[in-house]
């Protein structure tokens, strides 16, 4: 893949010491003190830019839109110890309240998701609504799924390995080969998959592996709403409709893999931006679901 990696649109980027903890990249549209604030939390294997830049500019016509790289991804702290996900949650914490934003709405995906959900356990009061993609509750309940989440960070690591780059450009090959705009990225998404170590995965799809928020997610009491992809080859959409159950969420729909913001990132955009309104509106206490349980298919 040839060219300078140039990127897409991308919100201002800066880097914030977060005193006990280390430095933290995140992404700051701006905004008024008035502005409502959607904290970004994104994915496994993934930065925020590679995760949302579909979503950036949609997000921030309503929304002051913060989206740091979580530690172990991109340009994110490194783990000199155990990779837990609470300590990404207090990650966010602790840079919410270094930029003085005391309520957000947290959009995460996939790993996001669990981070998210033990943000708004861990700091009450901090969260206001919960918007989760293509995630689950847990990836433990059977033998086979604890089989996988041990075998792909080994799987992640040998292939990264084995082929550097090249495994980069044929993920970019195959999202452009979905959505044929995103060529001009080429470089950019391709050099954006390689920020992360192989360690630092590793150790992230460990922790997901023994995440598991069953016996609380339901009773954080705040409304939520859940994209679920229901061609899903990574988190089973049976999963993550069990999610939307504890959580009494909102359910949206949508027939695409896990790949979704890369694949039909015009899509992703309006649906995040439509849950999103949706779950900033509702009022604490909400479920979301009354009156019926609605599904939105898209």
């Amino acid at each position: 893949m040839n060219g300078p990696p140039l990127p897409p649109a991308l919100p201002p980027g800066r880097v914030l010491n977060l005193p006990g903890r280390g430095e933290v990249f995140f992404r700051d549209s701006g905004g008024t003190p008035a502005s409502s604030v959607v904290l970004l939390l994104h994915g496994w294997t993934v930065s925020a830019d590679l995760n949302f830049f579909p979503a950036y500019a949609c997000l921030a016509e309503s929304y002051r839109v913060i989206a740091p790289d979580q530690r172990g991804h991109g340009r994110g702290m490194r783990s000199l110890e155990r990779f837990r996900l609470e300590d990404c949650a207090d990650d966010a914490a602790a840079l919410l309240e270094q930029l003085g934003v005391s309520r957000v709405v947290v959009v995460g995906y996939s790993m996001g998701g669990p981070v998210g959900l033990l943000l708004a356990r861990r700091h009450p009061g901090k969260v206001t609504a919960l918007v989760l993609q293509a995630t689950a509750l847990e990836w433990r309940h059977t033998a086979r799924e604890r089989a996988v989440w041990r075998l792909l960070p080994l799987l992640d690591l040998s292939v990264r390995i084995g082929v550097g780059s090249g495994l980069a450009d044929r993920v970019v090959a195959k999202a452009a080969g979905e959505a044929p705009e995103l060529g001009r990225y080429g470089p950019w998404l391709a050099a954006e998959f390689q920020r992360a170590t192989a360690r630092d995965l590793v150790a992230a799809g460990r922790a997901l592996g023994r995440y598991d928020a069953r016996p609380w997610a339901g009773q954080l009491g705040i409304p939520a709403a859940v994209l679920v992809t229901t061609r899903d080859r990574l988190v089973r959409p049976a999963k993550q409709y069990e999610l939307a159950a504890a959580l009494r969420a909102r359910v949206f729909e949508i027939d695409a893999d896990h790949d979704l913001p890369l694949a039909r990132g015009d899509e992703y955009a309006r649906l995040t931006r439509l849950a999103a309104d949706m779950a900033a509106s509702a009022e604490p206490g909400t479920e979301m679901t009354r009156g019926g349980g609605r599904h939105d298919q898209v």
